[in-house]
This record gives structure tokens, C-alpha cells and sequence, in this order.
């Protein structure tokens, strides 16, 4: 089982890899406003977070299995005391250095995440602005219940004519 929980540490390490690749392909296709790339790199960003879904819940299957073997470890027991028990200095070496690994990795994807969402949102506030100068709207100098901006729209046509 150990060797499984090897293995498992390291796809998951691959794959969080491959989404922060992707994450950084997604800050450039909302910078360059390619809306196509970033369908596709959505798409892409999907199948790698289902495949970190299934690898998470192995992970989590074996660490319960391990777990029950020793009256020692407890739900609080952290990562790096419970790869100790591993059965040889090997098994203990890379398991930690895998655990280094999926940390830092899942660290920077988050990190590229979070840039993304400021840009996405950015580029929507850009794209929500075009469109009220293109439709003639206004946004009044008050602020709704909500806190939002109350945007009015003025009227370009008399449709009695």
C-alpha cells in the first residue's frame, strides 16, 4: 500500500503541475482576450481537475488504510510523521520529497488562480463598461442596497414614430 501511496502522490503532483501549465495558458489568453484558446483551455482545465478528484480520494483511501494499521496516528497526526512510518528509509525519503512537491505545486496553482480571477474579472468590468457606452448607459454618482453602481439607460429611439 505504500507503494501506491507513491505513486498516487506522484500523479497528483504531475497533475497539479500540468494545471498550473494550464493556469499560466489561461492568463495569456485573457490578456490577449482569446476567447476561443480560453474555451479550450476551460475544457482542458476540466479533465485535469476530475483526473486530481479521483487521485485525492485514492490518496485520502490509502492514508485511512495505512492509518489503521497503527493505534498511533490520528486525525491530527500530520503528513510528514506518518510517511516515518514507512517501511524503509527510501519509502520515508520519497514520500516526503513528494509531499514538498505536491505542496509547492498546489501552492503556485493556486497563486495562478487567483491572478486569473482578478483578470477575468477585470475583463468582464472592461467588456460591462463597452457595452453600457455602446447601449448609451449612464451610471448614476449613488449606489443601490446591494452596493452596486444603478445604471439607467437612455432612451436612443422613439419607437411611436
Amino acid at each position: 500500500m505504500w507503494q501506491n501511496l507513491i505513486e498516487t502522490l506522484d500523479k497528483l503532483g504531475e497533475n497539479y503541475d500540468k494545471l498550473a501549465t494550464l493556469g499560466e495558458k489561461k492568463r495569456t489568453a485573457l490578456v490577449g482576450i482569446d476567447m476561443k484558446g480560453l474555451s479550450n483551455l476551460l475544457d482542458e482545465e476540466q479533465l485535469i481537475t476530475a483526473k486530481i478528484q479521483k487521485l485525492e480520494q485514492k490518496r485520502v483511501e490509502l492514508l485511512k488504510n495505512l492509518s489503521q494499521s497503527n493505534k498511533n496516528v490520528t486525525e491530527t497526526t500530520h503528513a510528514k510523521d506518518f510517511y516515518k512510518l514507512a517501511p524503509s528509509l527510501d519509502a520515508e525519503k520519497k514520500l516526503l520529497q513528494l509531499h514538498e512537491r505536491l505542496s509547492k505545486n498546489v501552492e503556485r496553482t493556486l497563486t495562478i488562480r487567483n491572478n486569473n480571477q482578478v483578470l477575468a474579472q477585470c475583463a468582464l468590468d472592461a467588456v460591462q463598461g463597452r457595452l453600457n457606452r455602446l447601449s448609451g448607459a449612464a451610471i448614476e454618482p449613488t449606489y443601490s442596497g446591494k452596493g452596486a453602481g444603478i445604471v439607467t439607460h437612455q432612451k436612443n429611439f422613439d419607437f411611436k414614430a
